[in-house]
């Protein structure tokens, strides 16, 4: 139904059935699909991100499960399938749909980076766990490399950037506060697990450009953005943080847009619990904050969860579509969620939504979509409409040949390692090395004051020149003792002079 600007999710059952759907110029006022295991969560986010693919509108979801790749494959007119779009009051029609599959290791799609830099000590402090001193070295950190123009793309970049504030603690801790070295070692420990988790194919480069989300195909479709999140699933603080990072750099690159006819972009974060679940209040607040504004930009944000409970009450408050599937009241905690659920919705008096969240069937869902003027519409009870692509994954020959064919193939692929901090550093320390053999080999200043002294007491260089390539004479056992005693006898003025001048010179500072 996306010629009439709106996606057709279901129909509801009660005294007036009609069809439920969901406006896409309000799609942007974010969204909630919840319900339990097996209770058709996943169904329903495919009907969604099908009809916003339609309608030109590019899609963003996380694949738990696999599941969600038979969205590039024709569905099949299976019995049920078909039975269910007579009851809408539609005509079934496989289709497939354009897709596009990332993975964060390159395994299952194609690679997706981003920089440390990019990431940011707020997020990269979740990521690795720090506490609050630990955090605050890492800020340390993050503002050096900004002020000496050090890029921190990748893993070694922050570890060499970290041994440089442990080799300079006293002069950095001067300025910015102190900078221990067990908080810079309990850092590198964690970066050390981070990397082993894999992290370290995440942060590099190329970065993910954006914009590669925010396709549509030759027929005007959507691109559907596919992230395999099966093995990401047992790294959940990077799930989670990965997340974050690509909601706060949709916010800050895209430009303001106010309310389109249709969203720019659609996400879908299935497990929606793993992005707040022991996360720190300063990381509410910015989520809170994204979620609140990110609207403005043409971005909907929708979450997919279990429990509307995993998702806190001032993120709640922010979605006005809502898809509530069954829940099941055998503890306390689930039948506070079932309460919680039902006042969410604006109440219908034909039946008790409490009731009715429990007794849903696989397939049905209360629905709640918002209205012409920004008002929740009256929860409904409604059967959700099949989806027109396959339902369950491809084959890995089929998910293979859809990456071959992708027409950013080669963009992501390899990484690439270019000079930056780790190298800028490396050659710093080579350099301070070599100035510092450099002033030692010197003649001039008190290097050459030093040699000229032994030279007049008849220590220092020869003045017989050796022809060169013949190596140097060697000395008798006269100029042995001599040399010996004129450059002890240099040393001892050459100190004397070295501290009178530096008494002038800081007497000179002081006096003025």
């Amino acid at each position: 139904m996306a010629g009439d600007g709106t996606i057709l999710v279901g129909k509801s059952t009660g005294k007036t059935p009609k069809p439920e759907v969901l406006a896409l110029k309000l799609a942007n006022r974010h969204g909630l699909v919840a319900g339990a295991t097996g209770t058709g969560k996943t169904v329903t986010l495919q009907v969604l991100a099908e009809g916003f693919s339609n309608a030109g509108v590019p899609v963003f979801a996380a694949d738990i499960k696999g599941d969600l790749s038979g969205l590039a494959a024709a569905g099949e007119a299976k019995p049920h399938f078909v039975k269910r779009a007579e009851e809408l009051g539609i005509t079934y029609e496989p289709d497939r749909f354009p897709v596009t599959f990332w993975d964060l290791f390159g395994d299952q799609g194609h690679p997706i980076r981003c920089t440390v830099t990019e990431m940011g000590p707020l997020l990269l402090g979740r990521l690795l766990e720090l506490n609050d001193t630990q955090e605050g070295v890492l800020n340390i950190a993050f503002r050096v490399a900004d002020e000496n123009q050090w890029p921190v793309i990748d893993l070694k970049d922050l570890r060499s950037l970290l041994t440089f504030l442990s080799e300079n603690s006293k002069e950095l801790g001067a300025k910015y506060g102190n900078v221990s070295a067990a908080s810079i070692g309990a850092i590198q420990r964690a970066l050390l697990v981070l990397e082993n988790q894999g992290a370290d194919k995440f942060l590099g480069e190329p970065a993910l450009d954006l914009n590669d989300f925010m396709r549509t195909d030759r027929d005007g479709r959507g691109v559907i953005n596919i992230l395999a999140a099966d093995k990401l699933m047992q790294r959940p603080r990077l799930y989670a943080s990965f997340l974050l990072w690509m909601l706060s750099e949709l916010f800050e690159q895209l430009p303001e847009v106010g309310d389109l006819d249709k969203p720019k972009l659609v996400f879908f974060f299935d497990e929606a619990h793993l992005l707040f679940s022991d996360a720190p209040k300063p990381l509410l607040d910015a989520v809170e904050q994204v979620v609140r504004l990110i609207r403005s930009k043409g971005v909907g944000v929708y979450f997919v969860t279990q429990n509307p409970l995993d998702v806190p009450e001032t993120v709640l408050g922010q979605l006005g579509n809502r898809v509530q599937h069954a829940l099941r009241a055998f503890t306390p905690r689930d039948q506070r969620a079932v309460r919680a659920a039902a006042e969410t919705f604006r109440q219908n008096p034909d039946f008790d939504v409490s009731k009715a969240i429990t007794e849903l069937a696989v397939g049905e869902a209360l629905v709640s979509f918002l209205e012409a003027k920004g008002t929740p519409s009256m929860v409904e009870r409604a059967l959700i409409a099949p989806p027109q692509a396959r339902v369950g994954p491809l084959t890995p020959a089929e998910r293979a040949d859809l990456i071959a064919a992708s027409t950013i193939r080669g963009k992501y692929d390899e990484a690439i390692d270019r000079e930056s901090a780790y190298e800028m550093l490396a050659a710093r320390k080579n350099l301070d090395g070599e100035t510092a053999e450099a002033a030692h080999q010197s003649e001039g200043g008190l290097g050459g004051l030093l040699s000229s002294l032994g030279g007049l007491f008849g220590g220092g260089s020869s003045a017989k020149e050796t022809p060169k390539g013949r190596g140097r004479a060697k000395p008798s056992l006269t100029e042995q003792v001599i040399g010996n005693a004129a450059r002890s006898m240099a040393r001892t003025v050459g100190t004397q002079v070295g501290n009178a001048i530096l008494r002038n010179v800081l007497g000179g500072l002081t006096k003025r």
